[in-house]
């Protein structure tokens, strides 16, 4: 499943780290949703909104997205980096913010699953990101790892649930 879209070189001062999600949907359905760079609370939870600033959700857009309550932020300054709708490949770069995920790097893919007749998708996700001062790498990673980790879940429960429809 090793995809040379994940590859990062990590310097010394930042921390990465790849997280991995089966999804029981068929890989056109779920790759529909992970796409919509405009409207990526249409299933990650910690969003409350989505502005674009600039493009129309192709490469290079810019998005800001208002982050709910309870979290150590509010909003987030992103670019899409790159799109690439035959090789399923997404790659998103915080910009901006009051976050603490300086240089925030990732890259998504998804991968269908052969042999299935009933459609599943894995969904990979990697990012590279700086370590805050006063912060150690674990704890950073610890971080990342949990916010995305509940968005691939949530992901996964969005397009489980319109598979079934």
């Amino acid at each position: 499943m090793a995809n040379e879209s994940h590859a990062r070189n990590v310097s010394s001062n930042q921390c990465g780290s790849r997280l991995v999600q089966t999804i029981d949907a068929p890989l056109s359905l779920v790759w529909s949703i992970l796409r919509r760079f405009d409207n990526p609370q249409a299933y990650k939870q910690f969003i409350k909104s989505c502005t674009m600033r600039a493009g129309n959700g192709s490469k290079g857009s810019v998005r800001e997205v208002m982050v709910v309550s309870g979290l150590p932020a509010a909003t987030s300054t992103e670019r899409l980096d790159e799109l690439d709708d035959d090789s399923h490949v997404m790659m998103v770069s915080f910009i901006g913010g009051d976050h603490r995920l300086v240089n925030y790097r990732s890259t998504t893919t998804l991968h269908e699953i052969e042999g299935i007749s009933s459609g599943k998708t894995v969904v990979e996700e990697s990012y590279v990101v700086d370590v805050p001062a006063g912060n150690s790498k674990e704890d950073t990673c610890s971080f990342a790892d949990t916010i995305i980790g509940c968005n691939l879940r949530s992901l996964a429960r969005v397009t489980e649930q319109m598979a079934k429809v």
